[in-house]
């Protein structure tokens, strides 16, 4: 018989875990560092130390640009590393061009919503009319210590298009607008194959009619 236990879900909090000891294994564009941690058991007592290697990149935003009168979204094309490196499970190479939506790295100073206009006017050339709270959550926290904060944005999409990106950043960003029921069509046939679309436009087809009230 299952045993009923959500009663203790959320019990273990960050006081119950400790990092013993830290030695950074790489610097540069990002940090590679590795941790010796312990953490209090479920059964009780702690665990005994053991090391985990955590790739240190920082706290991000990502913002969802949406235009509720014409009811389409605005997705950027660039290269991605990561997705160049990677084998699908399939077996099959993955393009590492993909289809997201606008995001960049919160620097010391500014917070998650400043970081979502001013990625979007540089990777878009939007201007961001009115902005809604999403969900912050982890991507990947079994490897990295990076916190999302999503958002969604009000553009006026009418004249928005072209190639955007800054040059010192090595950035080479191609502007998609697409209307919403195509976006989900591309999300259903998995061509929007990253975290933060995947989420953001999930989001949006719960609320679009909310949001095209509010801001239409």
């Amino acid at each position: 018989m299952a045993v009923d236990n959500t009663e203790l879900i959320g019990q273990l909090g960050c006081g119950d875990a400790e990092i013993v000891g830290s030695e950074t294994l790489h610097s540069g564009f990002f940090d590679f560092v590795s941790h010796r941690i312990r953490h209090r058991l479920f059964a009780g007592g702690w665990s005994d130390s053991f090391d985990r290697e955590l790739f240190e990149r920082g706290n991000a935003a990502a913002i969802l640009l949406f235009d509720p009168q014409s009811d389409s979204v605005a997705l950027v094309e660039q290269f991605r590393v990561g997705a160049l490196a990677a084998t699908l499970p399939s077996g099959e190479p993955s393009t590492p061009w993909l289809l997201e939506i606008v995001a960049g790295i919160i620097e010391p100073g500014e917070t998650a919503q400043d970081v979502a206009c001013r990625e979007s006017e540089e990777e878009a050339g939007a201007e961001v009319l009115a902005v809604e709270h999403i969900a912050g959550y982890f991507p990947s926290p079994g490897a990295c210590s990076e916190y999302i904060e999503l958002f969604c944005g009000r553009i006026d999409a009418a004249s928005m298009g072209g190639l955007h990106g800054l040059d010192s950043e090595n950035e080479d960003i191609r502007l998609h607008i697409v209307p919403r029921q195509q976006a989900m069509t591309l999300l259903a046939q998995g061509r929007l194959n990253n975290a933060s679309t995947i989420i953001a436009l999930q989001w949006l087809q719960l609320n679009a009619e909310r949001l095209q009230q509010a801001w239409g």
